[in-house]
């Protein structure tokens, strides 16, 4: 039985670190989520259940974005369980870093296929499946401008995800759906801090003006405001947060 929602989201990546935040801030402004998970399961739904016990709505939805059929599967699900989609989340993606000269082709194509495949089949269906006056918030990341050893193909899926969010919001403004990407900085999740020593995290901090890593309640609260009423105007722009490192 589908249970119409004033409005729904997609969020990828949603079952720790920054999409489990987006879930829960984008929940608590009164919007039904579809969480996605890959193969955290029992995150997924722990974050499922934590909604809800806040007065939320919100499903598990397992998918691989990677896969060609897995964000399809996210919006069917979506509009079976409350009716439509309004905003899509493209959070989801994987960091693998190397020089360039020791990437291996696996490593770069597995990045490619989720960092980018991902995310352009996710804005290929949200524009042909969104409700009009709909938001899109991709995920970019600072390292775009930071050009760090290390970071090529990380950086190079994602300055390619800021080509196409411009390009997609002036596509779809005659509907009203806007498009705009989130660059976020250092950030303390297991997907920045996995194989880094505790020297390396400290100094990262230190060239932080603001003088922290951030944290994911500091992204959410942007994705709050990107996929809200009063973002309207906001189309087309990537925007970095980083506590000013660039």
């Amino acid at each position: 039985m589908i249970t119409q929602h004033p409005r729904t989201a997609i969020v990828t990546g949603a079952s720790k670190g920054i999409g489990a935040a987006i879930a829960r801030r984008l929940a608590g402004d009164g919007v039904a989520i579809i969480i996605n998970y890959a193969r955290g399961r029992a995150e997924a739904e722990e974050v499922a259940r934590a909604i809800e016990a806040d007065g939320g709505k919100a499903i598990a939805v397992q998918a691989d974005i990677a896969d060609p059929k897995g964000i399809a599967a996210l919006f069917d699900a979506g509009e079976t369980a409350f009716g439509g989609i309004d905003i899509l989340v493209n959070n989801a993606g994987i960091m693998k870093l190397s020089p360039i000269a020791q990437t291996d082709d696996a490593s770069f194509d597995t990045q490619v296929a989720t960092n980018l495949g991902g995310v352009f089949r996710g804005m290929r269906e949200g524009a042909r499946r969104l409700r009009d006056g709909g938001r899109i918030v991709n995920f970019s990341s600072s390292v775009v401008g930071l050009y760090q050893p290390g970071y090529g193909v990380y950086a190079a899926t994602k300055a390619a995800v800021e080509a196409m969010t411009h390009i997609l919001a002036k596509e779809l403004g005659q509907r009203r759906i806007t498009v705009n990407a989130v660059a976020p900085g250092p950030v303390e999740t297991a997907l920045f801090m996995d194989g880094k020593s505790e020297a390396q995290i400290e100094a990262i901090g230190k060239m932080i003006p603001l003088g922290r890593l951030g944290q994911p309640a500091d992204i959410a609260g942007i994705v709050s405001f990107l996929a809200g009423p009063d973002s309207f105007w906001v189309n087309g722009q990537v925007i970095r947060a980083n506590g000013g490192v660039v």
